[in-house]
């Protein structure tokens, strides 16, 4: 709209504001919900001015918006297609997750899906002597397995102790499975593609080298949260920015009394909120400061923890993110970690 040739000749000044709070504000009038109304309690909340204007984003941050949101959205709808996936192999195999929670393979490589999915009955692995499951397994796995036995028993006592269907219900469970699996091998393709595409456009944008000198931040996570971002300009201080994030949480105060609970508010951009609490989750692996600080959060509570924990780390992290930008800065560690 700030581009609108007619808007320009009016001398109008275009800001973009919160959906949220222009209702919240009407709320207040006891009236009918027509068109006119609404224009009218927008007109109302643009005269108090209670809005604050900003610098329009750049395209070349949208156009970067669209690829890290696009993978955003793929990354969500893998996630549920898992979730769909371990749903149905529960039914064929209810008790291979928990035989396996303690092995290093997951349950979507590509040599256990094969084996759910292909060539052979739960009967027939659980009756393949285990020499030859180990071969069949290490066949499949190119040779990566450091201790094939110990997944083949593994694999073998789960078809043990789990209940059977029947013929017909377990076609229609095979069906399913290969279905899911397709699918899931689709999305994780097309998320490789666009992570290929981000990187290529994330380097025309120089601030992203800020991000990606932090330990853990890589050009895809860097790119998410410059897309969302745009100018720092925009943003008064890292408070506004965190509150953007929707990491902030309300005060509930009268008088002496002050409230323990203060949920997070979540009213914030989802997408910055997903991308700044991946790459905290990230960061707290390589640099000690916020390991440190994940973990002294995860302790506090009895519920909740890993959590609590991570979204309290991505808010310290918001301020460091903040300042790099802010003052185009590269990261440097702290010098009690330089000098260890």
């Amino acid at each position: 709209f700030h581009e609108d040739e007619k808007l320009k000749k009016l001398n109008t000044l275009v800001t973009i504001e919160n959906p949220f709070r222009v209702k919240q504000f009407s709320r207040m009038f006891d009236e009918n919900k027509t068109d006119r109304n609404d224009a009218l309690r927008i007109a109302d909340f643009l005269r108090i001015q209670r809005f604050t204007t900003s610098p329009i984003k750049e395209e070349k941050y949208m156009a970067l918006q669209r690829l890290t949101r696009t993978r955003y959205q793929l990354i969500k709808q893998l996630i549920r297609t898992k979730q769909h996936f371990l749903e149905n192999l529960t039914y064929k195999c209810n008790t291979l997750a928990r035989e396996m929670r303690d092995e290093s393979t997951s349950l979507f490589s590509a040599t256990l899906i094969s084996l759910m999915t292909e060539d052979f009955t739960l009967d027939e692995l659980a009756e393949l002597p285990l020499e030859a499951f180990c071969d069949l397994l290490q066949e499949k796995g190119k040779g990566r397995f450091k201790q094939p036995e110990k997944i083949a028993k593994a694999i073998q006592r789960a078809i043990t102790m789990s209940y059977r269907l029947g013929a017909l219900a377990q076609e229609s469970i095979n069906v399913v499975l290969s279905v899911l699996v397709r699918e899931i091998r689709a999305l994780e393709k097309n998320i490789k593609e666009l992570d290929k595409a981000i990187e290529q456009v994330i380097v025309v944008i120089p601030e992203y080298q800020c991000l990606t000198s932090i330990p853990g931040v890589g050009k895809v996570y860097a790119a998410g949260l410059i897309a969302e971002i745009g100018q720092i300009e925009r943003f008064e201080d890292q408070t506004k920015l965190a509150k953007y994030a929707g990491l902030s949480w309300k005060v509930n105060q009268s008088g002496n009394y002050q409230s323990q609970n203060t949920p997070l508010t979540k009213q914030g951009n989802r997408y910055f909120r997903y991308y700044l609490v991946e790459a905290a989750n990230s960061v707290k692996n390589y640099l000690p400061e916020y390991k440190a600080f994940y973990q002294s959060k995860y302790k506090e509570v009895p519920k909740h923890q890993h959590k609590r924990a991570l979204v309290l780390t991505a808010r310290k992290f918001t301020r460091l993110v903040d300042t790099l930008l802010r003052k185009h800065q590269l990261y440097t560690p702290p010098r009690s970690v330089i000098e260890k």
